[in-house]
């Protein structure tokens, strides 16, 4: 009987568990409906800005980077949460495999408190560690954080003028990404055009312009992709978990049903043996 107690207990221990990662799989659901349309106005936006950044610099080349910027810094994009597989791992991996021998100095920025554990003793300088967005609605407090630590950055100290590019997931293309932002460049091929564009502020003041919205725009855009990468990535692995939960469940009852019929079994024998004994005292007296 104390057995098939304890397989009960933890057959009600596993419809807990069941419960939880159910309603943690549907909020991930959720959270990919809401991010679609933001992600979807975002990556609209950024095309527009490149495509007015590609066609502004055909005809100005003289405001092109002429050389590598002497150092960079590199803003990795993990998760907040947990369970969501090896987010945080295989973008470890990318950067290990791709970015470390690179000639160029590197600094590294992180979002997400679950990522920038792992990153604790790593021998290259971690500029900065900020907390990432759990749900859609915390990126633009995210975005605005990391835009004004950015800014402080990159205009003051000694990684003023450093380069600046993003390694996340890419939640269109459905593997990690490694995004160069600042200087400008990586555009696409603008129209071809006979006239200038016409401009009404001075080339310089509108390349800053340009640079600035172009930088806000495609750090949006990333946020929201990882989020929506991470968050598709954590409803597979709640569908895998609760598949496992559904055969361990499944396992636990036929054990359980095995001990109760033992159990109900030995009740029996132990019946007959004492109706046995019963007559044998009965056959004695008479």
């Amino acid at each position: 009987m104390s057995r098939r107690r304890e397989l009960s207990r933890r057959l009600g221990a596993l419809a807990e568990i069941s419960g939880i990662m159910s309603a943690m799989r549907g909020v991930a659901l959720m959270e990919t409906h809401i991010l679609q349309e933001s992600l979807l106005t975002q990556r609209r936006m950024v095309a527009s800005i490149e495509k007015t950044a590609a066609t502004f610099l055909a005809w100005h080349p003289e405001l092109l980077p002429v050389a590598e910027p002497a150092c960079e810094i590199c803003i990795l994009i993990g998760s907040e949460q947990g369970f969501c597989g090896d987010f945080n791992e295989a973008l470890l991996r990318y950067r290990e495999a791709h970015c470390n021998n690179q000639a160029t100095p590197g600094y590294v920025l992180t979002l997400g408190h679950r990522l920038a554990s792992r990153l604790v003793g790593d021998s290259e300088l971690a500029v900065l560690r900020l907390p990432g967005a759990s749900v859609a609605d915390e990126v633009p407090a995210v975005l605005l954080r990391l835009t004004r630590e950015l800014n402080r950055l990159l205009t003051t100290g000694e990684l003023a003028g450093c380069g600046l590019s993003v390694l996340y997931h890419c939640d269109a293309t459905g593997d990690i990404r490694l995004r160069h932002l600042l200087p400008l460049r990586d555009l696409p091929v603008p129209d071809a055009s006979r006239y200038p564009p016409e401009t009404n502020l001075p080339d310089g003041e509108l390349h800053t312009a340009l640079t600035g919205y172009y930088l806000y725009a495609a750090l949006n855009e990333v946020l929201y992709s990882s989020l929506m990468a991470e968050n598709r990535q954590r409803h597979a692995h709640m569908d895998r978990s609760l598949k496992k939960l559904e055969e361990d469940s499944e396992h636990l009852q036929q054990a359980c049903n095995a001990q109760r019929q033992e159990d109900i079994t030995e009740e029996i024998e132990v019946i007959l043996l004492s109706a046995g004994r019963l007559d044998d005292d009965y056959e004695w007296r008479q």
